[in-house]
């Protein structure tokens, strides 16, 4: 059967269909469901097919696009390779800058003084957390690995998520911060190279672990990191901002782990929040609104 998804705004749907004899069969749903299926008998096959190319065309006139033609589904609980080979096609994070030789210094020297900012107060702290931010703002989307003095003033500040020492460390949802800022690759490398293996009974353990369990699981650094973003992001007062991303990402992640054979109720269903309150809290709300 030829299948054919829509993925926007709060919709996850897939509409697939095919001909035998003079039968056109339609199978259509929410991703991650068996759908329904519904038969229409024509006088010939070719009536058939013609009814089945028109309702083709209407569904790429309504935003459809077409992912396989009589392609196997993926086998149920697919995970790693599996979830590598499923097209996804997320809505642009930034607004992608270009990164001047300026600008990069600006960076740089930014997140030299974050790097260098020790014992403050959080509220000192997270002043320069947001200049830094502001500073990569201007240079967004940057693979830091092209600029080597960035790559290294991002790796310094960094490193201080896993210090051994309260007055050093740097919390993990200000790294975030600054993560969403530039390329995913640079959040690969760091979640899977020294954020890997924190200080035993480190507070960040918990939080990290669950790091490498969605890079292992989701594959694609650039899902991972904007679900990692939401599950990290500490409640505030308002929650609209926060309901808003996840409200967008999530027919994007769900239509991802259907093509990977699992669904969104089950992904969510095995996170596991290690005793952290505040996983366990943006766990529970994406469950909610799922």
């Amino acid at each position: 059967m030829r299948r054919f998804e829509f993925v926007q705004g709060t919709s996850a749907k897939f509409w697939m269909s095919d001909v035998q004899g003079n039968a056109f069969i339609v199978v259509y749903g929410r991703l991650g469901t068996p759908g329904q299926r519904k038969e229409k008998d024509f006088p010939s096959p070719d009536a058939a097919r013609r009814e089945m190319e028109k309702k083709i065309a209407e569904k790429l006139r309504e935003g459809y696009h077409e992912v396989s033609a009589a392609a196997p589904a993926a086998p149920t609980g697919a995970k790693g390779a599996a979830a590598a080979s499923a097209p996804l096609a997320l809505p642009p994070r930034l607004d992608l800058r270009e990164p001047t030789p300026e600008r990069v210094k600006a960076a740089v020297a930014a997140l030299d003084r974050l790097e260098a900012t020790r014992g403050y107060r959080s509220w000192a702290l997270a002043r320069r957390v947001h200049h830094a931010r502001c500073a990569l703002e201007r240079i967004a989307g940057v693979d830091p690995t092209a600029h080597p003095d960035l790559a290294r003033a991002l790796e310094a500040v960094l490193a201080r998520v896993i210090a051994p020492l309260p007055k050093d460390r740097l919390p993990l949802v200000h790294a975030m911060r600054l993560l969403d800022e530039v390329d995913a690759s640079a959040f690969a490398q760091i979640a899977a190279g020294f954020w890997k293996s924190p200080p035993p009974s480190h507070p960040t353990t918990r939080a990290l672990t669950l790091l490498q369990e969605q890079l292992a699981q989701l594959v694609d650094p650039e899902l991972t990191l904007r679900v990692a973003s939401l599950l990290l992001d500490r409640p505030s007062g308002d929650a609209t901002g926060w309901n808003r991303r996840w409200k967008a990402l999530s027919p994007h992640l769900e239509a991802y782990l259907a093509r990977s054979g699992t669904t969104l109720k089950k992904y969510l269903a095995g996170l596991d929040a290690g005793g952290d309150p505040h996983l366990a809290g943006r766990i529970q709300a994406m469950q909610a609104a799922a």
